[in-house]
């Protein structure tokens, strides 16, 4: 299937459009069209820049007709969510609430119901847009990302996923099909705070944070991301590793929030803020995730 639209003022430039039935018939068309091709996912993000002709392509490659790239379910320890499964239907759905609470926690502050209704995991992600929730999240619990070309598949780790703004691992043939997060058991807790100018608008700064506390209330592991502090999302490894085997009441959580912003280097500054600003606010947001996980890491 194809179509032909005809570009005018402030819509976008003319392009051939494809719907494959089958992630295969998508990653041949991949193959084929070459670099004038890009994927469209819920198009909550590509179809206005489309619009203002912030980029152009030839072909889009639509792959909402793909069943196989939709579906929540446990698969060997981990949480599997399709790429393709709209964040709505990540939001609502009782197994991400049980398997990956800070996803089911990030996905409110997504903008809003109707970009919800209709805008993808898989494609909030390959977006890579540091100031997102699902980025942060991926990248916080470990993620393992499954991508499927014409040349086979493969699995990517979050922490090698995000190479700058929105730019990812993924080769241009090739597409993001799925997501599995581990499952955290135990004493957990898990917050996400972030700092926007309305709600729904991106983050200016956040933080999502996973603990988990032994017997003694001891940090048994620790999971730090930040929101729109970086070109990509970013983990706060030092601040990580300071914590874990510490009791929970020696640990200062505004002593967290610094030290999760001091080792990183180079804070983005637009007109939403300043550098000095996203460092200060950064820090107070994990400062209060810290707190929100911990209390409800210790009521178990």
């Amino acid at each position: 299937m194809q179509y032909r639209s005809d570009g005018t003022s402030m819509k976008p430039a003319p392009f051939d459009y494809h719907a494959p039935q089958s992630l295969e018939e998508a990653a041949a068309l991949l193959t084929e069209l070459g670099d004038g091709a890009k994927l469209l996912g819920g198009g909550q993000s590509l179809i206005p820049m489309l619009a203002l002709r912030l980029t152009v392509f030839d072909h889009l490659v639509d792959l909402g007709r793909i069943a196989e790239l939709r579906g929540i379910e446990r698969r060997n320890g981990s949480l599997w969510i399709g790429a393709g499964t709209t964040e709505a239907a990540v939001g609502r759905s009782p197994e991400v609430a049980a398997g990956a609470p800070l996803l089911a926690r990030a996905t409110p502050l997504i903008g809003h119901f109707q970009i919800r209704n209709r805008g993808t995991i898989g494609g909030s992600i390959a977006h890579a847009d540091p100031s997102a929730e699902y980025p942060a999240v991926a990248l916080a619990l470990d993620a393992q990302l499954e991508a499927f070309s014409s040349r086979g598949r493969r699995t990517i780790p979050a922490a090698q996923f995000f190479t700058g703004l929105w730019s990812t691992e993924l080769a241009d043939d090739e597409i993001l099909t799925a997501i599995s997060f581990p499952v955290w058991s135990g004493r957990c807790g898990f917050a996400v705070e972030e700092i926007a100018r309305r709600h729904g608008d991106f983050a200016i700064a956040g933080a999502v944070v996973g603990l988990e506390l032994d017997g003694d209330d001891r940090i048994r592991r620790c999971a730090i991301g930040l929101i729109g502090l970086g070109s990509t999302p970013e983990r706060a490894r030092t601040a990580e590793a300071e914590v874990v085997g510490k009791a929970l009441v020696d640990i200062d959580p505004a002593d967290v929030g610094h030290q999760a912003v001091s080792a990183l280097d180079a804070i983005p500054a637009d007109l939403h803020g300043s550098s000095e600003y996203r460092t200060r606010v950064g820090a107070v947001m994990v400062e209060r995730a810290w707190r929100s996980a911990s209390e409800e890491a210790r009521s178990g």
